[in-house]
């Protein structure tokens, strides 16, 4: 006699899923960093402060295809979270993933910002406006969430160690600061008086929100270094990440400083002028100092054996924050040494930009960037 026996409604249903769409499970919210990553690569070429044949073509393309890559990104999450819920669950509570929910945030907003400035010439302006309007509302709420949401699991569900604080912490809350870069773009197309002023006081309190929460984190990350020594091989990319605060405030400032005359009254237009030399040289001083440090700690990390991992999507967006935001400084100093200096760090990120992007599309169709993910390697004694 045979007897049949029938699966559990809940195991048929989990098996099923896999079954389907095994490759999504470990599909994690980090991924938006390939769009981020992509779509800095067209903003900040658009705005290069030097005349390149062609460049202006290419920048548009790339916006194109990182338009489609976030449309693709969010489908595949879209994927994860109804046939994976478990493991979406998990990554919320995670102190090391749930950071990087602020990564949609700053894809759509890095698209939008492409939007009104080279995706104008293949979709026109109205289309162009249009979409860079409703990917700042989306893009701004979602950030403004995760600022609140990440930090509030931190403290009420998440197990965070001491000494465990790391460079991604600052992903949810520098997606405000991409928000309020991409406000100024818009000033321009809403109605002269209120509206204006109010979409440029909005940014600036979005610029004010990101800036404020920033302070409080690098020094736990600077603490963590200089008490506990490197980061594991594999999490030294995540050292750029700093940057991106730093250079992201100053694109805004100098982005809001080019649109306050016409949308407030002069004493503060031309004090918001000021502000904009005044706290991004110093501020980019700083970074240019730390994106030594963090070189030399990923040189450290390279001769002894960092391995390729989705962290290396670090060295894209935060290095083309500091682009922008030496081409706004430029615009406003008229100095030529920031201008070259720019020009040389937007070739680096071109050069990074494809690196990782070879890597990553290799570990894509391998199947190894999409299994789960390993025990970090530690990093070597602080003695070598």
């Amino acid at each position: 006699m045979v007897i049949a026996v029938q699966p559990r409604p809940a195991a048929t249903a989990k098996a099923l899923a896999a079954a389907r769409l095994p490759s999504l499970r470990h599909f994690g919210p980090n991924w938006y960093a390939t769009v981020m990553g992509t779509a800095i690569v067209a903003n900040a070429g658009a705005a290069l402060p030097v005349d390149v044949p062609g460049l202006r073509a290419v920048c548009t393309a790339v916006w194109a295809f990182a338009a489609a890559l976030l449309v693709l990104v969010l489908t595949a999450r879209a994927a994860h979270w109804i046939h994976h819920r478990d493991q979406a669950r998990e990554h919320l509570l995670d102190p090391g993933v749930a950071p990087f929910y602020g990564c949609l945030s700053m894809a759509m907003l890095a698209v939008g910002i492409g939007a009104l400035t080279v995706g104008q010439d293949v979709i026109g302006d109205s289309a162009a406006v249009a979409t860079g309007a409703v990917l700042f509302v989306v893009g701004t709420l979602i950030g403004l969430s995760a600022a609140v949401v990440v930090p509030y699991l931190m403290v009420v569900r998440q197990k965070v160690t001491p000494g465990s604080a790391s460079p991604v912490w600052l992903l949810p809350v520098v997606s405000p600061m991409v928000a309020a870069s991409l406000g100024p773009l818009l000033v321009p197309h809403l109605p002269a008086g209120q509206w204006q002023e109010a979409m440029l006081l909005l940014s600036y309190a979005l610029f004010g929100v990101s800036l404020i929460a920033t302070m409080l984190i690098l020094p736990m990350i600077f603490s963590r270094l200089i008490h506990h020594g490197p980061l594991p091989l594999v999490l030294t990319p995540t050292l750029f990440l700093v940057l991106g605060p730093l250079g992201q405030s100053t694109t805004a400032v100098n982005k809001l400083a080019d649109v306050a005359p016409g949308a407030i009254s002069a004493p503060y237009a031309d004090g918001l002028s000021a502000f904009a030399v005044v706290y991004g040289v110093p501020v980019m001083g700083f970074a240019l100092m730390w994106l030594v440090l963090a070189g030399a700690m990923v040189v450290r990390a390279a001769r002894d054996g960092m391995p390729f991992a989705m962290t290396w999507w670090a060295f894209t967006f935060p290095i083309g924050t500091c682009v922008t935001g030496l081409e706004g400084l430029t615009r406003h100093t008229g100095l030529v040494a920031l201008e070259w200096l720019a020009v040389a760090l937007y070739a680096l990120l071109v050069a990074v930009w494809a690196v990782t992007g070879v890597r990553t599309l290799r570990g894509l169709f391998s199947g190894a960037l999409l299994t789960a993910p390993g025990q970090p390697r530690p990093a070597t004694v602080r003695t070598r």
